[in-house]
């Protein structure tokens, strides 16, 4: 599993940034920078790619791709990480932020007390994201994921890469397309093509509502454990978390301080200057 470090390699304080289903850790460049503009030192902010994105490999069996997998991989980077501070100074603080997907793996480590962390998530943010998930933002996903072409050039890319992703509110031009280009990967005769597995959808598709419901059930258990200082970013026209999830999710478990983004659906992007703002407050107490 690759990832991306930014900031002091030895720092005890520790935020680990994860991306959504079909994205990369080179999402967070804004918000990492962000962060370290605030605490230019005694920070580092890790930004893995799930396996079977990005830089990561890809495994040889589809049905690895499922929270398991990416919450054991997640250890396993976090001890690496731990290592790399060393034993004379541990981590005192570890910070989570998850979009989406991130977001549950975030739930599924910070919501089972007894796992091998380094220490335990202090801060937790959800970007977009709850224990219940609409069963028509399922079917959304389940339409386009692992279903991609060749494309010309970054340009052409861009555009669909747009299209697919509305619901992620204001990017200017110059950033989407350098987003953009971290979401691909060389394909025939010189076109390009996106970045990940195409087998990542294939749990997805074969999901159910009945499947669903049940993995909902498991997730509001382990989010009702979660003791992290939790914050809940919803966008206002989310189709994945609904408004009375949201509701629910300040009122239980944790009790998520919740911040409703106007003009954002699924999911916003933490790059615009009062997004990172906004984490980075939360994380940093600035």
């Amino acid at each position: 599993m690759a990832y991306w470090r930014w900031g002091d390699a030895r720092a005890a304080h520790v935020v680990v940034c994860v991306h959504g289903l079909t994205r990369q850790g080179r999402d967070f460049d804004s918000l990492a920078q962000a962060l370290l503009r605030q605490r230019p030192s005694g920070l580092q902010v890790i930004c893995p790619d799930v396996v079977g994105r990005g830089r990561s490999d890809w495994l040889s069996e589809a049905g690895g791709y499922q929270l398991p997998q990416y919450a054991a991989d997640m250890l396993a980077l976090l001890a690496q990480v731990q290592a790399g501070v060393g034993a004379s100074q541990p981590l005192h603080s570890l910070d989570w932020v998850g979009t989406s997907m991130g977001g549950l793996i975030g739930m599924v480590l910070a919501g089972q007390p007894g796992l091998p962390l380094p220490v335990p998530i202090r801060r937790l943010v959800l970007n977009d994201v709850g224990p219940a998930i609409t069963w028509a933002s399922v079917q959304r996903m389940q339409a386009y994921v692992g279903q991609y072409g060749q494309y010309r050039d970054l340009d052409e890319v861009a555009d669909v890469l747009r299209g697919l992703s509305q619901g992620f509110g204001p990017v200017p031009a110059t950033l989407w397309r350098e987003m953009s280009q971290h979401m691909t990967r060389p394909g025939k005769e010189g076109a390009l093509t996106l970045h990940y597995d195409p087998a990542i959808g294939v749990n997805l598709r074969a999901m159910t509502p009945e499947i669903a419901s049940a993995g909902e059930a498991a997730l509001w258990a382990l989010y009702d454990q979660i003791q992290a200082h939790t914050l809940l970013i919803r966008g206002e026209d989310s189709d994945l978390l609904a408004p009375e999830t949201a509701m629910s999710m300040t009122a239980r478990g944790p009790r998520a301080q919740l911040q409703v983004w106007p003009g954002f659906g699924h999911a916003p992007t933490l790059t615009g200057d009062e997004q990172t703002a906004a984490v980075s407050r939360f994380l940093l107490d600035v």
